[in-house]
């Protein structure tokens, strides 16, 4: 791995959750999953970390990025290869 490490907080029956994991996979990025249906007990500490309550929650590095829609955003503005390569 050759990038700042990324967690996604997120649920399996989730949407965003999905496309987040399909993009993040697209640009070959490894990342830590912690699916709340699975690790219930982890969900107060999303919402400590991200100060949200929805999924998916992503971090790169200790960077809050937000869900799926900031995700993408990111990418469009070409600044997600950038945060990677920090």
């Amino acid at each position: 791995m050759d990038h700042p490490p990324v967690l996604m907080y997120s649920k399996r029956s989730c949407p965003f959750c999905v496309r987040a994991k399909a993009l993040l996979q697209s640009k070959g990025v490894e990342f830590e999953e912690i699916d709340l249906i699975i690790e219930p007990e982890r969900r107060d500490e999303m919402i400590r970390r991200a100060g949200a309550r929805t999924v998916p929650q992503i971090f790169i590095g200790d960077q809050p990025i937000g869900g799926y829609d900031e995700l993408s955003a990111l990418e469009r503005d070409g600044r997600l290869d950038q945060l990677l390569a920090a």
